[in-house]
């Protein structure tokens, strides 16, 4: 059996694209799952695809699990981490968000049977 996840693109417009991912874990978690491919996302009004993203807003809830989100690179690098059994609203938007050069993954720690997130972020979206 797997964790059962979701992810729901909620806008994906010019800009701004606003993504919701859940996960109902068994036990076995999430290790370095891709969650936001930028080819994925809507190119710009000029047919130019997305090439990355800058995580500006993050609103959480986790139970029993801690959520950590990295930067997908040769070597992942760490975004930003949720604590577990927390809920809680970081915005990044003051200083114009946190660069990113490509994916984001998302890895879960201290997971067992039952444990859950939800997980909604704001991403300003960079083209070529």
């Amino acid at each position: 059996m797997a964790d059962v996840v979701t992810s729901q693109t909620i806008q994906d417009g010019q800009r701004i694209a606003v993504m919701k991912f859940t996960n109902v874990s068994d036990g076995s978690g999430e290790a370095a799952v891709k969650k936001v491919d930028v080819s994925a996302l809507n190119s710009n009004s000029a047919g130019v695809a997305c090439s990355s993203v800058v995580i500006v807003k993050v609103w959480w809830a986790t139970t029993g699990m801690s959520v950590k989100i990295d930067f997908d690179a040769s070597t992942n690098v760490l975004a930003v981490s949720m604590p577990a059994d927390s809920t809680g609203d970081e915005y990044y938007d003051d200083f114009s968000g946190i660069p990113n050069n490509g994916d984001l993954d998302f890895t879960t720690l201290g997971h067992s049977n039952g444990d859950t997130y939800v997980i909604i972020l704001e991403l300003i979206k960079n083209y070529g």
